[in-house]
Parts: C-alpha cells; structure tokens; sequence
C-alpha cells in the first residue's frame, strides 16, 4: 500500500506531530529515569495520551533506574511480554505482574 501523497503544508503538520510526540515519549523517560515519574503513574497517563501509549515497554523498562537493555529484556521474557509489545498492547496480567514488579522493589 503506498503512502498518501501529502502537500507541503500537511507533511510539515505531520512531522511538528511527530517532533511533539517524540518530545512527550523523551520527557515521560527521563522523569521514569530520575524518579519524578511511577511506573503506575506512567501506565495511568498512557491511558489518556497516544504517544505515552506508543511506547515500546522495553523502552519504559530501559529507562527505569538501575535497568539496562538486558536486565529489561529478561524482566519481559520472565513476565511473558513480547519484544515488540507497547504500553498500549499490555494485557490485564501482563500490566500487573509488571507493577507488582516495581512495588517489590519499591
């Protein structure tokens, strides 16, 4: 299926989206990072925002202290969680084994 072509006006509308999007994603990371931001509290607001709930959990996991791309990738094998999968697309057990998680830790 081809792209839509788009006249100049809306390809820019479409990347200050994009550019927004990226923004809110980098910002909700930094805050998990440095412990402004609950991993509950991040799940909660990606209820209401499209790029909160764009996010790849291995990104959110990542960006949790003291968590690396390998203590993140066997959290998720551990807890039965695609590589692949976004907040978004987290099932019922799947989000709540990952909050009892970080509560145990807490």
């Amino acid at each position: 299926m081809a792209l839509p072509a788009l006249d100049p006006a809306q390809r820019q509308a479409a990347l200050d989206k994009a550019a927004v999007a990226r923004r809110i994603r980098a910002d909700a990371k930094q805050r998990l990072k440095v412990g402004e931001l609950s991993l509950e509290e991040l799940l909660a607001e990606a209820a209401t925002s499209e790029p909160l709930a764009k996010l790849r959990v291995c990104d959110v996991l990542e960006a949790m202290p003291a968590y690396g791309p390998v203590k993140a990738e066997r959290l998720m094998e551990d807890l039965g969680i695609a590589s692949s999968r976004r907040v978004r697309g987290l099932g019922v057990r799947q989000r709540s084994a990952l909050l009892e998680t970080f509560a145990e830790r807490s």
